[in-house]
């Protein structure tokens, strides 16, 4: 007997659709798995599709229209800039993500940059590993309490890195859009001020097209040469060259990033090889725990769909909006 419904899922950062062919299957749905991730191949998988789950690949008005009667776009994971939410939306499908799922990984992870930062440990393993066991080579550290985090954004990640980075003795101060410290009770700030103040500023905002390379030279030229720069958002914030230009000129004291622009980067390229630059696969968000409500979270929002539900996390409710 034929599915009654058609799942694609586009790629994932797990072996197998295990969990997810599971939830679907109480449905009567079955996954289908695309050969690649380019646009072409994806075109090819999604014809006849009656949902599209994607991680890292793009998601285009091409991909959508190729099935004719794709109900849902689901994100594994917190943005969407890999998906075209505008021709989504002009399709009249539900676009949804998964807001929540690994708020305390990537807040941990990017205070534990922080202290990698701090006490210079990327350093200290690379050259204690080669033999070097001497202090000398090290730059000036300064103690972390009484220093300033920065954070650009203050949405659910950030705001639980707050409490966190207070525990540590961190004066906190931030940067958003709307001006609103979303009851923090952080200091709000210019973005100049921050990053001329910050003494690590750690980033923690959505990839769109105002804020695609906001770290670019000038940006950069404005910060502390004493300070860090931390990335666990996405790798599009910061201008790469800019940054390897930075460090060259001793404009800011060193970077620590999770994420890139393209991923996976070429790590053979100097900005990554150099000693004050902490690098890690984009692994922020990753835990047993974690990794498994991305997935449950995304098919439950599929399977509504599906059944004629409004699923928790649209992002683009105006499609529910009554026409006249």
């Amino acid at each position: 007997m034929s599915a009654r419904f058609r799942v694609l899922i586009t790629d994932r950062a797990w072996p197998d659709t295990s969990v997810e062919s599971d939830l679907l299957s109480r449905i009567g749905a079955d996954v289908v798995e695309s050969a690649s991730t380019d646009e072409a191949a994806l075109v090819a998988a999604a014809s006849d599709v009656d949902a599209i789950a994607t991680n890292w690949a793009c998601v285009t008005e091409a991909v959508m229209r190729a099935s004719g009667r794709c109900r849902t776009v689901a994100r594994f994971g917190i943005g969407v800039d890999n998906i075209a939410v505008s021709a989504a939306t002009a399709l009249g499908i539900p676009v949804t993500n998964c807001p929540d799922y690994c708020v305390s990984e990537v807040s941990d992870h990017a205070l534990g940059l922080l202290l990698a930062c701090a006490r210079r440990i990327g350093f200290f393993h690379g050259r204690t590993k080669r033999g070097e066991y001497k202090l000398a080579a090290v730059r000036p550290m300064q103690r972390i309490a009484g220093q300033t985090l920065g954070l650009l954004g203050l949405g659910h990640i950030a705001r639980e890195l707050v409490p966190k980075a207070r525990a540590l003795g961190l004066n906190v101060i931030a940067h958003t859009a709307s001006g609103r410290d979303y009851g923090t009770r952080v200091r709000m700030v210019s973005f100049p001020e921050l990053l001329a103040s910050s003494d690590y500023l750690s980033v923690h905002a959505p990839l769109n097209d105002s804020t695609r390379r906001l770290f670019d030279a000038a940006a950069l030229a404005q910060m502390k040469p004493t300070a860090y720069l931390i990335n666990t958002s996405r790798g599009g914030l910061i201008d790469e060259v800019a940054l390897w230009d930075a460090l060259q000129r001793d404009q800011l004291a060193g970077a620590a990033l999770d994420v890139f622009e393209p991923e996976p980067p070429d790590l053979s390229r100097p900005l990554f090889q150099d000693e004050r630059v902490i690098v890690t696969p984009h692994a922020a968000f990753v835990s047993e725990q974690s990794v498994r409500q991305l997935r449950v979270q995304a098919m439950e929002q599929v399977v509504a769909v599906l059944e004629g539900r409004r699923p928790n996390n649209v992002l683009n409710p105006q499609i529910y909006s009554v026409q006249p």
